[in-house]
């Protein structure tokens, strides 16, 4: 049952741009979040330390990464944009970014890899649905 007449198409056309319109939103809002609260600091660098034995034995190395800290001081800079574009773009195709991050920015990856497909789809939907008609 549609609640549109057959005078009224162009409203069906705005729902697609709608969506359109939320994922081009979506898309700035998680890369300033991540440069703002996603990325730490530095990238945990990791460290290993041993003494090796006189008589040639076997050493094993284990190494443990520190958490990510929050940044501090200049957050919004090119390199930060890199790093913060790569992973959004990376979370509209379901890819892991790679890239270390802090807690908020795991959330606001994980929301950005529900949300940004999910517009994604709707517009393909909306159009396909204009188009069938």
């Amino acid at each position: 049952m549609s609640f549109l007449g057959p005078d009224q198409p162009e409203l069906l056309a705005l729902r697609a741009s709608r969506t359109l319109g939320w994922h081009a939103a979506a898309i700035p809002t998680a890369i300033l979040l991540l440069m703002d609260f996603g990325l730490p600091n530095d990238s945990p660098k990791q460290e290993a330390t041993s003494t090796v034995p006189a008589g040639g034995g076997r050493v094993t190395f284990t190494i443990d990464k520190d958490d990510p800290h929050n940044p501090t001081g200049h957050r919004f800079t090119g390199e930060r944009f890199d790093k913060a574009l790569n992973v959004t773009l990376n979370s509209v195709i379901f890819r892991p970014s790679g890239q270390d991050l802090t807690t908020a920015g795991t959330y606001i990856e994980m929301t950005s890899r529900l949300l940004e497909p999910t517009l994604l789809a709707l517009a393909v939907l909306a159009i396909r649905g204009r188009i069938k008609r």
